[in-house]
């Protein structure tokens, strides 16, 4: 079955340990309703910097990631369709970009 990854863009870091419990417990809400379809869960990432021929920009560019995961879909309509479900999205906060990862 094709994969897919998930690239997330936005989100917000929780101002609590409260909001941070409740955070993670509505990702992993949303990874448990996709069930087998989460080949990695992945994870958050750091501050990026984006490489270019014209050189680096440190601020990770116009759309800098926070996150990716891996999921598995018969299409990409269908890893669309579950992205929909994503607390960030759901919230606002942030988008997912997503792609079929090809085999090589």
């Amino acid at each position: 079955m094709p994969q897919f990854i998930y690239v997330y863009h936005g989100g917000k870091k929780p101002d609590t340990p409260e909001e941070g419990e409740k955070s993670m417990a509505a990702w992993m809400a949303w990874f448990e309703s996709m069930g087998d379809a989460v080949v990695e869960a992945g994870n958050p990432v750091g501050m990026s910097k984006t490489v270019s021929r014209s050189g680096v920009t440190d601020d990770g560019g116009a759309n800098p990631v926070s996150g990716y995961s891996v999921v598995s879909a018969e299409t990409i309509e269908a890893a669309t369709e579950m992205a929909g479900g994503c607390p960030m999205v759901a919230d606002g906060s942030g988008s997912i970009e997503v792609a079929e990862i090809l085999e090589m």
